[in-house]
């Protein structure tokens, strides 16, 4: 009784729109109205060559910018956990506060101040590399294509670096203080305390993050489009499975929308993202049980 409501705001929420979103994807809009094509939409994703090189363009972008994510961004924030946890840092309060508060800004703001910092025209970015002579390494990063999907992907760890710093932080502080105890008894301290102890330890956490990290990353839009439009330039480099849902659903400039295979594109995602939660909780979660205490 007490799960009821929550029940049924979730069900109203994301339940019902789930559901009608996969079976729009199941239709295809003519002159006559609906009509069911079963999987043909599918079909025309995955194999048409006016769908298909987008799709897999927006996916393969997709997997780049969650790859930066895992590689950048959760090691940072386990060391940034690791070295606030330590109780003879000072102002740990502070750094804790300065680096969680980029989580809390707007895409919008976000994207805008770095596209303003970044400009080769009206940035400070040349101006602070040349203060330490690195001026010449300075490159219009969100107007090159080999460069703007990884500038976005680093500003977007910039941005969430908090996330897996304060879960980490809060794994590690509730290990039990007799195991930290008696790891010292036997000549554990320093980082091999760290890596032989609380690492283990803190690794059903890191699963969790990880599983966060990849849900919300192939569910990214926000930054992208703020910062390089609907048509995620330069050349669709930045274009990740988020911007071309939108482009395709509600249409863009000449492009006409289909909500139809709007919907096709967002069943896809959903079926990546389940895909991807399962192998978690099927295939690395039960590994990681063993290491807990």
């Amino acid at each position: 009784m007490f799960l009821a409501p929550a029940l049924l705001v979730y069900t109203v929420v994301m339940i019902l729109p789930l559901f009608g979103t996969l079976q729009l994807s199941l239709f295809r809009g003519t002159q006559e109205g609906q009509v069911f094509v079963g999987l043909e939409n599918f079909r025309t994703l995955l194999g048409d060559p006016r769908w298909s090189a987008s799709f897999w363009n927006a996916l393969w972008n997709n997997v780049w910018f969650f790859i930066i994510h895992m590689l950048v961004q959760n090691p940072i924030g386990i060391l940034l956990a690791a070295l606030l946890s330590n109780p003879r840092l000072r102002l740990r309060g502070f750094y804790r506060t300065a680096i969680f508060v980029p989580t809390i800004l707007s895409f919008v703001i976000v994207g805008f101040v770095w596209k303003l910092l970044l400009s080769p025209i009206w940035g400070v970015a040349p101006d602070l590399l040349d203060l330490i002579g690195l001026k010449s390494l300075f490159a219009p990063w969100l107007g090159k294509e080999e460069y703007a999907l990884t500038t976005l992907g680093l500003i977007s760890v910039w941005q969430f670096v908090g996330i897996p710093m304060m879960l980490i932080y809060a794994a590690l502080l509730s290990i039990p203080d007799e195991i930290l105890e008696a790891a010292e008894c036997d000549g554990i301290t320093g980082m091999a305390q760290f890596w032989k102890i609380k690492l283990p330890l803190i690794l059903p956490s890191i699963g969790i993050i990880s599983v966060l990290t990849f849900v919300g990353n192939f569910n990214a839009f926000d930054l992208i489009y703020s910062s390089q439009g609907a048509l995620a330039g330069p050349n669709f480099s930045t274009d990740i499975l988020g911007t071309f849902l939108y482009r395709t659903f509600f249409g863009f400039q000449l492009q006409i929308g289909d909500p139809n295979m709007g919907a096709t594109i967002a069943s896809m995602m959903f079926f990546i993202i389940l895909a991807g939660v399962c192998l978690y909780l099927f295939a690395i979660q039960t590994r990681l049980r063993r290491y807990q205490f």
